[in-house]
């Protein structure tokens, strides 16, 4: 039987992340109840599904991001037979499904132009109360 995530635990532990305002309050937040490395690694695994979405090469995604072949690969399987909840993040961020490439096929930018859309869409929230 596969374990749920599904607890009055873990509604608690979203309904207390919905109620932060900005970033800041996110930095505080996850410092007070993560470790540092628990925050990394699921920073990195963000990062890893981003590359992955678009269609960066396992070994492009390890060199830039420093993640294992078999992190990358678990993150993969998520993707590809999760929620699909990826999707609707990277495209509400701005994240387009494919890289885009400098002129050389082998060299793929990411487009880092959505780094304020979180506090872009927490002054919306706010605004919208």
């Amino acid at each position: 039987m596969a374990k749920t995530i599904k607890t009055d635990a873990v509604n608690d532990l979203f309904d207390a992340i919905m109620s932060l305002k900005d970033r800041e309050e996110f930095y505080s937040f996850f410092e007070d109840i993560c470790t540092a490395n628990e925050i990394l690694s699921i920073a990195e695994r963000f990062e890893v599904a981003k590359l992955l979405y678009q269609n960066n090469t396992y070994m492009e995604i390890a060199k830039k991001t420093g993640a294992s072949t078999a992190t990358i690969s678990r993150v993969n399987r998520f993707l590809s037979y999760g929620n699909g909840s990826c999707d609707f993040v990277f495209e509400r961020m701005g994240i387009s499904k494919e890289s885009e490439s400098s002129g050389d096929e082998g060299n793929k930018s990411i487009d880092n132009s959505s780094d304020n859309s979180l506090d872009n869409n927490l002054d919306k929230k706010t605004d919208a109360e």
